[in-house]
């Protein structure tokens, strides 16, 4: 069976930077952080000061306010990304396609916000002040879910939750769903709002968040003083869809969507498996499927968290997989910005992926000050730069040994 080619004809955003897409990227590649002392909670009640918030973000914006009180906030993000994504495609969903057109977003922890409330209020007042929209607002696939109504896309609806690895996963799977022909189109990505109580205190428990008290510089990937990663928000949403129905449409195509890799660790809950061997894999598998060689990649979006083992294992992981070319290879971490989205920082890192090869502008590693030895690769410190991108490899890594690799590449007849 032949695939089908498919391509990205929308891009929609909610970040830390800004509340849609081209605020966001203008920050991003003038390296500005969207990091501050978290606004949600006391100061001093965790080890952890500072967190990625979406700021200024009005719901009412975007959809009914009455609707948006049944949605918890990870998912009031996905239906704005999605929303923002739709309009910029430039696609209308009706009878004609509804069908053929599918949702595909993920999330790595879903309604923390909405758990947090209704066990407060059950502990109180009983089972009788549990909302009754409690388990709708709270479940991952719920994202899918509503933009799949708001937006009214009958064909696949799926959600994938694979911790951090999530957006990306799930941008990978509606690929395989277009090439494979059960859809058209798919509205895809990930979302995450988990910077509550529980989620700063397990991931403080865990010693896995940077306890850098300076927002400026709490994310540091790649620097040998980084001591862990800050804790984001946000959405990061793509319209996919064959190159048939883009050209159909008349549509703007941002890049080609070619290859996408997924591997487990089968090693630990937490930990990455040393020298970064299932990220090498996930890698690998994406370079077959998209039929290129290392040698054709020019921009490497890590995962790069601003933790110890990942920023090491990941650059171990780049110079196996790209031999030679890893020293010439542009490598970044978006997340020295924008903190870490975790179920959402593969939808993100997406929308950066196709901006950058559209505007061939490759986003800086910030706050690089005193490089880590042990990684000695090219990481665009501190300042964008200006570059002719053929293709972009994009790595998202997660809790459970998940790790996945996405490629786009510049779009040619």
């Amino acid at each position: 069976m032949e695939k089908k080619r498919v391509v990205v004809t929308g891009v929609g955003a909610v970040t830390p930077l800004a509340n849609d897409v081209q605020g966001t990227w203008e920050r991003l590649i003038k390296g500005e952080s969207g990091i501050s002392k978290v606004s949600k909670f006391e100061e001093g009640q965790f080890p952890t000061a500072v967190a990625a918030e979406v700021k200024d973000f009005d719901p009412g914006t975007f959809m009914d306010p009455k609707n948006a009180r049944k949605m918890d906030r990870f998912t009031q993000f996905a239906v704005a990304s999605s929303l923002m994504a739709v309009q910029d495609a430039n696609l209308t969903i009706d009878e004609s396609n509804a069908n053929r057109v599918g949702v595909w977003i993920g999330s790595g922890i879903g309604g923390m916000e909405t758990y947090e409330k209704n066990f407060r209020l059950y502990e109180k007042r009983g089972h009788r002040r549990v909302s009754p929209f409690f388990v709708p607002m709270m479940i991952p696939d719920m994202a899918s879910g509503q933009v799949s109504i708001t937006l009214g896309a009958k064909g696949v609806n799926s959600c994938t939750v694979t911790a951090c690895a999530s957006g990306a996963n799930s941008i990978g799977d509606a690929f395989k769903v277009i090439q494979r022909g059960d859809a058209d189109i798919m509205i895809t990505g990930g979302a995450e709002a988990p910077i509550t109580e529980m989620a700063f205190a397990g991931f403080s428990s865990a010693k896995a968040m940077s306890t850098n008290p300076d927002p400026n510089t709490a994310s540091r990937p790649f620097d040998i003083n980084r001591d862990g990663f800050v804790m984001g928000e946000g959405s990061g949403v793509l319209v996919l869809e064959t190159l048939e129905s883009a050209k159909a449409r008349g549509a703007h195509i941002y890049a080609e969507i070619t290859g996408y890799g997924a591997t487990g660790d089968a090693y630990h809950v937490t930990a990455p498996a040393p020298e970064g061997e299932g990220a090498v894999r996930a890698m690998n598998e994406a370079l077959k499927d998209a039929n290129m060689q290392p040698g054709e990649i020019t921009y490497l979006n890590a995962h790069g968290t601003s933790t110890e083992y990942n920023d090491k294992y990941e650059t171990i992981a780049a110079k196996n997989v790209f031999g030679d070319h890893a020293e010439k290879l542009a490598i970044s971490s978006t997340k020295s910005m924008t903190g870490h989205l975790l179920g959402a920082a593969g939808g993100v890192e997406a929308v950066f992926s196709v901006k950058a090869i559209e505007d061939g502008i490759i986003p800086p590693t910030i706050n690089i000050e005193t490089p880590d030895p042990e990684c000695d690769l090219d990481y665009v410190p501190n300042e964008a730069r200006e570059q002719d991108i053929q293709a972009v490899m994009s790595n998202s890594l997660g809790f459970g040994g998940h790790n996945v690799a996405l490629i786009f590449k510049k779009y040619t007849e």
